[in-house]
């Protein structure tokens, strides 16, 4: 991958996180309910496990998750830690926005 589509994607994943956190944020009533959700997006992102196979055989299910995580390149690392720090901003935009006195919903 080149320089230009890693800054363009992990811009991209950050923009997205922070707008999909920042709406459940305001429509929830919540402050960290995309950045704590973040890392189950990335599972199901990463994973080729069916989820059922969590609850049935555990043991195996996060080895194989755990070969996944390691197996993604650096520039993939990259591009999910820019989507996990858009949803902690949206957090802390709509945590600004409610001390400033902005009532959403």
């Amino acid at each position: 991958m080149s320089l230009p589509q890693l800054l363009i994607s992990m811009l991209l994943f950050l923009i997205l996180f922070f707008g999909i956190g920042f709406l459940l944020n305001m429509v929830l009533r919540s402050t960290w309910i995309m950045a704590v959700f973040y890392p189950l997006i990335v599972i199901f992102i990463v994973d080729h496990v069916p989820f059922y196979q969590y609850f049935t055989s555990p043991a195996t299910s996060f080895s194989r998750l755990w070969d996944d995580l390691m197996a993604l390149q650096l520039v993939d690392h990259l591009i999910l830690t820019s989507g996990f720090i858009g949803a902690i901003i949206s957090g802390i935009v709509i945590r600004m926005l409610r001390v400033r006195g902005y009532q959403m919903f």
